[in-house]
Parts: C-alpha cells; structure tokens; sequence
C-alpha cells in the first residue's frame, strides 16, 4: 500500500510537469493503544516491514532504486493530543512515556531483532495508586468521579480493544492523575500496583528528583508486574483510605484511579 500510495504521489506530480521532485514523507507509524488494531504487536510487524523495505532501497515499481525520506511518527506518546482523530490520537511513540522502547526495533532497515536505546537514570514517583475504595457505600456519584477524572486524564486505554479494555467496563481509569485521592470519599490510596495484563499503571516520570528523593526507576518488566517491589520497599501493613473533606497531602502520582476495576480487583478477587 505505502508503494501504491507513493507513485500515485509521483504520477501527479509528473503529470503537472513535476515528476522529478523530490519527495519526503511527513509522518509514518503505528499506534500502540486506543483501538482494536492498536497494539505493540501490530506497530512491531509494521515498522518492521517498512524499515526493511526501505533499507533495501529498491524504490517502488515507478521508481526503482530511489532512496525514499520517510519520518517515524512518532517518537514518544502524548497524552494531552486531541483526540478528534480517534482515541488511538495519543499513542504514536515507538518509545513509552519514560522512554523505554514498546518493542524490538532495527532502525538500521536489516530486519534483525533489535532493540532501540532506552533512557537511562529514569527516576518515578513513589509507588501510590489511588483506587475505589471497596468499603465505600454510597457509589451513586461514581460516574460522575469518573467522567471528572477522564477531563483531566487520558481515559483512551478504556475503548474497545484497547489495553484495558478487558477489565471492567465500569470504567478502569488509566490516568495520569495529579490530585488528591479523594474523589468524594470514594478514594483509597494503595502501595500495591494492580496492573493486570496489559492494562499497566504506570507511575510518571519525576522531573525534580531532587525534591522527593524517589526510588531508582524499575525495569520495565516490574512495572508491569503484578505488586512489583523496589529495592528496600516493604509491602504495608494496610491500606489508607481518604474521606471527603480530607486534609491528606497529595501524592505525588496516581496512575490509575481503579474506580471501575474495583469489582474485578477488590470486590471479586
């Protein structure tokens, strides 16, 4: 498709008498979340195949043997872009929001499974989630704690095939939530990460570490891990709750604001 694509580009060009132009393609990927077909398992086949095709360098059939200038969109998701052109709008990055690769990567065009260069000396904020609490009675505003939350987050892991589309539809809140947990009293805070799957809550990068003095950033893989545990992190004793008009200070990141979830995670264990 990308070669037919590209020589309907060149034929018309070439038919006002601009055929030898020089063509560089803006924008070229795949999204990793947000819809059905959104996912890193898609993005990998996709880019391996176009980086492959392109470092062959054997042009396409209307010019064979060019050496074609295409842009990878893109390089990090962003999680405040529109979402007017699908849900999928906020997950271009080859490179997670820490700047850990999604998947294997051979920007080279040889086809070999490689794997692009992470960041290196990441540090998160502390591991607290913030998450229904499951002794809460009166949930009949729980909707509308949700729809507050997802003005202010990005909610697209929630659609239809998405990573977190699997667990309840309720609304499992994957956000990057910057607040309080209190949501009216229906907000308990948890040290334990409960990341189910592919439906990660991902703790945000730490742009002052100075300030908190937060522990070292963990592989990957732990993130995503059930309850994942730091170096000298000791699992608490219990969990602390907040009730409305509370006075607790905030934490310092909320990833996930598990009101939805709270059927499968707590109430259904």
């Amino acid at each position: 498709m990308f070669e037919a694509n590209y020589d309907t580009l060149v034929a018309a060009l070439d038919g006002v008498g601009h055929g030898n132009m020089t063509i560089m393609v803006g924008e070229m990927g795949w999204p990793t979340d947000g819809d059905v077909n959104a996912n890193t398992k898609n993005a990998q086949k996709f880019y391996r195949g176009l980086l492959k095709n392109l470092g062959s360098k054997k042009g396409t059939p209307r010019s064979p043997g060019i050496d074609i200038e295409v842009y990878l969109f893109g390089l990090i998701d962003e999680d405040a872009k529109s979402l007017l052109p699908g849900t999928f709008e906020r997950h271009w990055g080859i490179f997670s929001y820490d700047g850990q690769p999604k998947f294997p990567i051979d920007f080279s065009g040889q086809g070999k499974n490689k794997s692009a260069v992470p960041a290196k000396n990441v540090t998160y904020l502390l591991n607290s989630w913030c998450m229904l609490n499951p002794k809460a009675g009166d949930l009949s505003k729980l909707d509308d704690q949700i729809k507050a939350a997802c003005e202010d987050a990005d909610c697209t892991p929630l659609g239809f095939g998405s990573s977190c589309n699997g667990l309840d539809a309720a609304g499992e809140c994957i956000l990057n939530y910057h607040t309080k947990c209190d949501f009216g009293g229906l907000g308990l805070v948890t040290k334990k990460n409960i990341s189910q799957g592919t439906c990660k809550f991902n703790i945000r990068v730490d742009s002052h570490p100075a300030s908190e003095a937060p522990a070292q950033a963990p592989a990957p893989a732990q993130v995503a891990a059930s309850a994942p545990k730091q170096k000298g992190y000791k699992e608490p004793k219990s969990e602390s709750s907040s009730s409305a008009g509370s006075s607790m200070a905030p934490f310092s990141f909320f990833s996930a604001l598990a009101f939805g979830a709270v059927l499968d995670l707590v109430l259904f264990p």
